[in-house]
């Protein structure tokens, strides 16, 4: 565990402690910090981590072989009577800890820990602060090796892309018939070439599919890719190591030689909103103002909304990116949630609005990383980024 990060962040954040708390995978985010992820454990485990001294642990008698070499005391129990009995005695001289909930489920992410377990710890007469900022500070940012990862990701990932859209190109061309599903199957077979890995199969829509944000083609659900056709790619893929770190990004094509004008001015409304959250964002970064997620949405919705298409932008601007693909750092939305959270150094997240009309759905996505102080420190990663529809014929 980051023990002296976790320390200096609860000093930062006036907390006495840290609770830690899991029962069946249920808190992913306490066996992150934990160091536990993967690891079988049937029954309830804390750990309390203070902001000074060494954690202490309460785990299952019959589970002490997942705890041998943790950092701290480890205390042991049986039966439920025991437990709280021992649970007591852990919270001894604590008066606030940090849990993985959030206030009237503002931020359904961090709700990890169940109801009737924090009314029995507040029952000790603690009280209990939502984890949000801390397990932000702890989990979302990404150390020196990741940050130069992603970006190695990013690159791989935008040749994928490349690939792809040329592969329908010369496909077309030549009049073969090709299926979204076979796009989808390049795309993957471009990861294994490039040692990477995913989470799920790319989206590869054409036409009225576009306007559906998690549509993904199947062997037995795809449609055909043609001639005239209006195409969006969302792929997203990570190194081969349980610590890299995903690259995200969505671009769109036409396939032909010339793109519609109906195509162009959705296109470019979409574009300038999310110009229009970098700018918003390297301002407020280089003038050291917070940054909260939700006014970076409030910033790319009030664009759309201006321009006539608020009621076609149904989800929110960006998501956290981190070991998994929606990570646990501040999301950019003010629409699904209202995310409070700051925007901090080290965190690396996506921009990506759309507009999603009955026949078609525009999407761009790029992904930022903030490397630190100053304009500069706002760095795009999943460049160069897409400027146009790309027409491919």
């Amino acid at each position: 565990m980051k023990i002296t990060e976790i320390q200096n962040a609860l000093a930062a954040l006036e907390l006495d402690a840290w609770l830690l708390y899991d029962f069946r995978g249920i808190n992913p985010i306490a066996q992150n910090v934990a160091g536990l992820a993967g690891a079988h454990i049937t029954r309830r485990w804390f750990c309390l981590i203070p902001k000074q001294g060494e954690p202490r642990w309460l785990v299952h008698r019959i589970e002490t072989s997942n705890f041998t070499r943790v950092q701290g005391q480890v205390a042991l129990y049986a039966g439920w009577e025991e437990l709280n009995d021992a649970i007591r005695t852990l919270l001894t001289g604590v008066k606030t800890v940090a849990m993985e909930y959030s206030p009237n489920a503002e931020i359904p992410y961090i709700s990890r820990v169940d109801a009737g377990t924090l009314e029995w710890i507040r029952s000790f007469g603690i009280e209990v602060q939502t984890s949000a900022e801390l397990a932000q500070r702890v989990e979302a940012r990404l150390s020196e090796a990741q940050a130069a990862g992603h970006q190695t990701s990013a690159r791989l990932v935008l040749q994928a892309k490349d690939y792809a859209f040329a592969w329908i190109g010369s496909q077309l061309r030549d009049g073969k018939s090709i299926t979204e599903y076979d796009v989808q199957q390049e795309i993957l077979g471009q990861f294994d070439a490039m040692d990477l890995v995913t989470d799920h199969p790319p989206i590869v829509a054409v036409n009225a599919k576009s306007s559906d944000p998690h549509y993904a083609p199947s062997a037995t659900d795809t449609q055909k890719i043609q001639v005239g056709d209006f195409i969006l790619i969302d792929l997203w893929a990570k190194q081969k190591d349980r610590d890299a770190v995903f690259a995200d990004t969505t671009w769109v094509a036409y396939a032909e030689e010339t793109v519609p004008t109906r195509y162009v001015e959705i296109f470019d409304i979409v574009r300038e909103a999310r110009d229009s959250a970098i700018r918003f964002i390297q301002e407020r970064w280089e003038a050291d103002v917070p940054i909260h997620g939700y006014e970076v949405d409030d910033c790319v919705r009030g664009y759309i909304t201006e321009k006539g298409y608020g009621q076609y932008f149904i989800h929110r601007t960006g998501h956290n990116i981190g070991t998994v693909i929606h990570g646990n750092g501040v999301n950019l939305d003010n629409l699904e949630t209202r995310d409070a959270r700051a925007l901090i150094s080290g965190i690396c997240f996506s921009i990506e609005p759309g507009i999603y009309l009955t026949d078609f759905g525009v999407r761009t996505e790029v992904d930022v990383f903030l490397a630190g102080p100053g304009r500069d420190g706002v760095k795009v990663t999943t460049a160069p980024v897409q400027n146009r529809v790309l027409p491919l014929l």
